[in-house]
């Protein structure tokens, strides 16, 4: 009885749910979570959904997550395409210690993690597909002071003063990292899409095009690295 009414007091001031039960589903999966890891949306599952598009059946890429934090698209896309072989990359080893006891529980092996920023953490490889959802909410937005982003890891929301830092940095980063005709797919701001084209034109990509999530923002944009 005390830790129930300990649970709706903590619900009461706006923690989230899915820290207090300690599970959310994202793409069928029951993932574990922490405060150590952003909560997965519902849009993200958009993310997965344009990244599978991308990955044949029977493909035996490499594919990356990069900040993975629990380890949801990662993990979404190592249960759908089993010859795949995923590396997922975060900061946090705290984080990363939660995507790797679900990778366990939910008996994915054919997915791994490795901890640093972005690309630092990678094997010296080239991948067919790079996924991530990045911090990119504006460091002055006051939305990160309300509701549940008032308890989610603020390293993982932040992108800088135009919320856009993290994202420029995966864009630049993508052709030394990417096979030719390998795809970069990222979750950005609802305002947002329009600079992420222009910044994977630049950098040589084509293909490009962007999703709407069930809200119909603009919440997704991939492109692929000409050959």
């Amino acid at each position: 009885h005390a830790v129930f009414e300990q649970l709706v007091a903590a619900r009461c001031v706006g923690q989230p749910l899915a820290y207090l039960t300690g599970m959310r589903e994202f793409w069928s999966l029951p993932l574990k979570l922490t405060r150590d890891t952003l909560v997965p949306r519902p849009e993200t599952e958009l993310l997965v959904q344009a990244a599978l598009t991308c990955v044949p059946a029977d493909a035996a890429w490499r594919l990356a997550d990069l900040g993975t934090g629990s380890g949801a698209i990662a993990l979404a896309l190592a249960s759908e395409r089993l010859l795949c072989r995923v590396t997922a990359t975060d900061a946090s080893t705290r984080a990363l210690d939660v995507a790797r006891e679900n990778a366990a529980r939910l008996g994915l092996g054919n997915v791994e993690f490795r901890r640093g920023d972005w690309y630092a953490a990678l094997p010296a490889t080239r991948y067919h597909l790079i996924a991530s959802n990045p911090p990119y909410v504006r460091a002055a937005d006051p939305h990160l002071q309300q509701g549940d982003l008032r308890f989610e890891p603020w390293r993982a929301l932040a992108g800088g003063a135009d919320g856009m830092q993290a994202l420029r940095q995966i864009i630049a980063g993508a052709p030394a990292w990417l096979v030719a005709g390998g795809w970069l797919l990222l979750e950005h701001g609802f305002d947002q899409a329009e600079a992420v084209r222009e910044l994977l034109a630049a950098q040589g990509f084509s293909e490009i095009s962007s999703r709407q999530d069930l809200s119909g923002h603009v919440r997704v944009t991939l492109g692929q690295l000409s050959r």
